[in-house]
């Protein structure tokens, strides 16, 4: 009686089990979406400073090793892009002050550019188009006065952050190792799986960021001997268009190059086109220097990535977005691959042995040699068997 009501017992047991862990699933998830981005941007930081930990964990222990590597991201990382978005923040402020009071002459760089041989009625189309600029730099604005204003719930992100960075330098070994172990997923896909993921991180989080990184600097420095103003926006802004493929610095120094020609800096615009070009064209060698090459990546999935995830996750989505879509195009390919192969062999194709091991009919061949071998060898060993000697038999009875 005992054993058949275990068989029902045991039978709702597991979809119970996983009712309960879909729940705690979704209520973790629950508790985690209001600061993802700030979740994502601790993941980030960690795995650009997991090497480091890794050396550092030779000479002390990971937990303090992790501490000295959150005070390196926060006086390194943090505070410096903090400090850098806080001067764009202010320059741009002022161009849309500059912009609404009507601070732009308008009429004299029209007549500069109608003195170096173009014609345009800058003045009308400045007068058309004032209004929408106007609007589109206020919202920047206003964004930037919310930014302030949230202050608070930004603190609150931060140190999620920096908890998520420390608890992944500390134990991020031992949270793969869990994952792995839950996971219904053979040991080799993981290994692919997460080595295709590693490839892709390397390329979005540090290859494109540092690419993107050497191209607004080096451009920065160049703004800066010509004198051209709001140079930390533009630097900024250089960043951020670097970042996408085929648009790259290219996108900041055509623009200013243009307005030093309306402002009758024909020398310094030369030079600009000249000194731009060379930082665009740097950016055939740099990429795949720094990133190499790989399939998950292209121009659409980099585009979309980018956009797309800084509508979801926020400024965190210029670097994570495009490896959500890499990493789904990988588990997409990887499971269409492993079942063409599983619909192969349920065709009736087998699957391809091991490496040393012969086919059926080769190993059948083989053993039946090798049994006929063997019986042939017992065989002789009794045709030539030395007969008993009854000598030896009486001595060994009367002993």
């Amino acid at each position: 009686m005992g054993e058949s009501s275990a068989g029902p017992t045991r039978a709702l047991e597991r979809p119970a089990l996983a009712a309960v862990a879909a729940v705690a699933v979704l209520l973790a998830a629950l508790v985690v979406l209001p600061y993802v981005q700030y979740v994502l941007l601790g993941i980030v930081l960690a795995y650009v400073l997991a090497p480091a930990q890794r050396q550092l964990d030779r000479y002390l222990r990971p937990l303090y090793a992790a501490i000295v590597l959150v005070g390196v991201a926060i006086l390194a990382i943090l505070l410096p892009t903090a400090y850098v978005l806080a001067i764009a923040f202010r320059e741009a402020l002022e161009v849309v002050s500059a912009v609404q009071n009507g601070s732009l002459d308008v009429e004299a760089i029209e007549a500069q550019l109608e003195a170096t041989g173009y014609t345009i009625d800058l003045v009308e189309m400045y007068g058309t188009y004032q209004e929408p600029i106007a609007t589109g730099l206020q919202g920047l604005a206003t964004s930037g006065l919310e930014i302030v204003g949230g202050l608070p719930s930004i603190l609150i992100g931060v140190t999620v952050t920096l908890f998520v960075l420390f608890a992944l330098l500390r134990d991020g070994g031992r949270l793969i190792a869990w994952l792995r172990g839950v996971l219904p997923i053979e040991d080799r896909l993981q290994r692919e799986l997460l080595a295709e993921l590693d490839q892709l991180m390397w390329a979005s989080v540090v290859g494109n960021v540092a690419v993107a990184a050497i191209q607004a600097a080096v451009l920065g420095a160049g703004l800066v001997v010509l004198g051209v103003p709001a140079v930390v926006f533009l630097t900024v802004a250089t960043f951020v268009l670097a970042l996408l493929p085929l648009v790259g610095a290219f996108g900041v120094w055509l623009p200013i190059s243009v307005y030093l020609v309306a402002t009758g800096q024909l020398l310094a615009a030369a030079a600009l086109v000249v000194y731009g070009s060379i930082v665009s064209a740097s950016d055939t060698y740099l990429r795949p220097a720094l990133i190499g090459r790989t399939s998950a990546f292209n121009s659409a999935i980099v585009v979309v990535g980018i956009f797309g995830g800084i509508v979801v996750f926020g400024a965190v989505g210029l670097f994570v977005g495009p490896v959500i879509l890499g990493g789904a195009k990988i588990a997409v390919d990887v499971y269409a691959r492993e079942r063409r192969r599983d619909s192969e062999t349920g065709a009736g194709r087998p699957p391809m042995p091991p490496v040393g091991v012969r086919d059926s009919g080769t190993a059948e061949r083989t053993t039946t040699g090798t049994e006929a071998e063997s019986e042939a060898a017992t065989e002789t060993d009794q045709e030539t068997e030395t007969p008993t000697n009854p000598n030896t038999d009486a001595r060994g009875s009367r002993d």
